[in-house]
């Protein structure tokens, strides 16, 4: 059940984990943080009699929302007004200590029927592990508050994007996507020491490698799904590939109908920008029937090849100059396209480009901007 309403102008107890001053009254919530102990708070008092929480469990996580319940000694039971829940961002030993920390969050919930929901994306990201805790409380007549001991510390981590989140980025992304331009290959470029990697111990085979944690925290993709990275963008003065690239002076292009053909699936992955001016599209290329399909039919938007606003496949009109197929791709995003199955070599060509090696350009990793209106949704970031 989820919690219908919500205490206002609390004093909160000390939580169990360092905090810091800060109180956010909302409709359904109130979150609640100070310094001292229980002692020092004059709105709270000690009612030994209160059941300390027991046997926390954590279910339904997603990206931004639990359920949480937990077993109760009877004793006492009815005079449970309140419960203090107090969450926090799993500290992370290898972050920056002068980085300053992640203010805990202390949701104080009237006492609702268990399992209760806690949701609420302004303190629940995607994909991060949580500490939780659990008081109960006794509202009294003047105001003050009588709360049990802390409950055990319990660990969980919020979920991926599911189906909906993404489709409202896709969504987002259809808005800037722009007109179609025609191309004609994929490429992808590296340095030197990866072709001859390739060549000499993968069998000629380029082979796919788990994507980056770049683009969108809570995306599924990030760290889960193997494939290769492509792009496809071109000049729209030429229409060819430009020739400047960020990860290397060596160009493997291929014909595009060898990846991206009426025997293959295409999917929305992700939308994303990196504190600049340009917007990234994620799609996935996956062989019909290949465990990169079977991986993204479970969690990624499907997207028509031949009518979408970032890369189609059509067929040539009857009679027309090409007779085959023809390709496009959105003008005014960047996409970067992910290939699931390996690569031989010998189905395109390698050469040095003439530009230069942008390493600025590069989305490696990249943190995507959670202030932009542009790409981001109201769950997590």
């Amino acid at each position: 059940m989820e919690v219908p309403g919500f205490a206002h102008n609390i004093t909160s107890p000390l939580s169990p984990c360092e905090g810091m001053i800060k109180n956010l009254s909302l409709d359904a919530i109130q979150l609640c943080e100070r310094d001292g102990n229980k002692s020092q708070d004059s709105g709270i008092s000690e009612m030994e009699e209160l059941p300390v929480p027991q046997n926390i469990k954590i279910s339904n996580i997603t990206c931004d929302s639990f359920k949480i319940c937990w077993d109760m000694e009877p004793r006492a039971k009815e005079r449970i007004t309140h419960y203090f829940i107090d969450l926090n961002k799993k500290e992370n030993k290898n972050s920056n200590k002068f980085k300053h920390k992640d203010v805990p969050t202390k949701l104080v919930a009237k006492a609702v029927p268990l399992p209760m929901t806690v949701r609420g994306h302004w303190f629940l990201s995607p994909r991060t592990e949580y500490t939780v805790a659990v008081q109960t409380a006794s509202k009294q007549t003047d105001g003050d508050y009588a709360v049990s001991e802390w409950s055990e510390i319990i660990e969980f981590c919020t979920a991926d994007y599911s189906s909906v989140h993404l489709t409202q980025l896709l969504e987002k992304a259809e808005v800037i996507a722009g007109r179609m331009l025609r191309f004609s290959v994929f490429y992808r470029n590296q340095n030197k020491e990866y072709f001859d990697h390739a060549r000499e111990v993968q069998g000629n085979r380029m082979l796919p490698s788990v994507k980056d944690n770049s683009g969108s925290h809570g995306s599924p993709i990030s760290g889960k799904l193997e494939g290769i990275f492509f792009s496809c963008n071109t000049e729209f003065n030429t229409g060819k590939p430009p020739q400047d690239s960020p990860y290397g002076r060596q160009r493997f292009e291929v014909q595009a109908d060898t990846l991206f053909n009426p025997d293959t699936n295409l999917y929305f992955g992700d939308f994303y920008c990196m504190y600049t001016a340009y917007h990234y599209v994620i799609l996935v290329l996956a062989p019909r029937g290949s465990p990169g399909d079977d991986f993204c039919k479970q969690r990624l938007p499907a997207l028509d090849i031949a009518d979408n606003r970032f890369l189609t496949c059509t067929r040539a009109e009857e009679g027309g100059p090409d007779g085959g197929l023809v390709f496009r791709h959105a003008q005014d995003v960047i996409l970067e396209v992910i290939y699931t199955e390996p690569l031989d070599l010998a189905l395109g060509t390698v050469a040095e480009i003439s530009g230069h090696q942008l390493m600025s350009m590069s989305t490696v990793n990249a943190k995507k901007d959670p202030s932009c209106k542009t790409c981001n949704i109201s769950v997590g970031r």
